[in-house]
């Protein structure tokens, strides 16, 4: 049993990986800035800033980063994200950054989506600060920090078409997955559990994860 503090912990990411968090007997505190319309049983919420997260990771064993670039949040994920990491080098905790699609590549070696030209407009400014969050890590995180960069297939969210969880997923590193169909996408169940199962058998360290059907 881990303790898990989830930023953004009541968003469409955070909520899902809370609730497989606490089905598997997690202990898990959600910071956010507002309390949820239905709160999951086991969870216990805090309510804040992500600037300010100090109540929240206290005694965590592992911090899971889900906050979006979007709306007054965004151009801030740079200095939230830095002091997560200092916080969580300095507790020994695990940092979780959940990052976007468009920090992979389409090859090995070939440029990430996110340092091209031809991003959809619409997302190209979150896509690159989300990138942005991915460089820093590599390039200036705190020695001894384990840290994992966990990016979510190109279809993925709360604007996708709702499924069924399937209960499997495919893993991958920093190379873009594709099915038969040329599609990737996961549900938001079977992303958390991805993110779950990397907590409880961690597989990456100061490293890039992707998961997709």
């Amino acid at each position: 049993m881990a303790d898990i503090t989830i930023i953004g912990g009541t968003g469409f990411t955070g909520s899902h990986i809370a609730q497989e968090a606490v089905a598997r007997g997690h202990r898990v505190t959600s910071l956010s800035r507002s309390l949820p319309v239905a709160p999951l049983e086991g969870v216990r919420y805090l309510t804040g800033s992500a600037d300010e997260p100090e109540q929240a990771v206290e005694g965590a064993d592992v911090i899971v980063a889900t906050v979006s670039p979007r709306g007054d949040s965004a151009g801030t994920l740079g200095r939230r994200y830095g002091h997560l990491a200092e916080l969580a080098a300095a507790s020994g905790a695990r940092l979780v950054v959940i990052g976007g699609f468009s920090s992979l590549r389409p090859a090995p070696g070939a440029p990430r989506f996110a340092e091209g030209d031809d991003l959809p407009p619409q997302f190209a400014g979150e896509a690159r600060e989300l990138n942005a969050v991915l460089g820093d890590l590599i390039e200036n995180a705190p020695a001894g920090l384990d840290w994992v960069f966990v990016s979510p297939a190109a279809t993925y969210g709360s604007y996708a078409p709702a499924s069924e969880p399937r209960g499997s997923y495919r893993v991958g590193d920093d190379v873009a997955l594709f099915d038969a169909e040329g599609t990737s996408f996961i549900s938001g169940q079977d992303f958390a559990q991805a993110v779950i199962d990397e907590i409880e058998t961690p597989s990456r360290s100061r490293a890039q994860v992707h998961f997709a059907y």
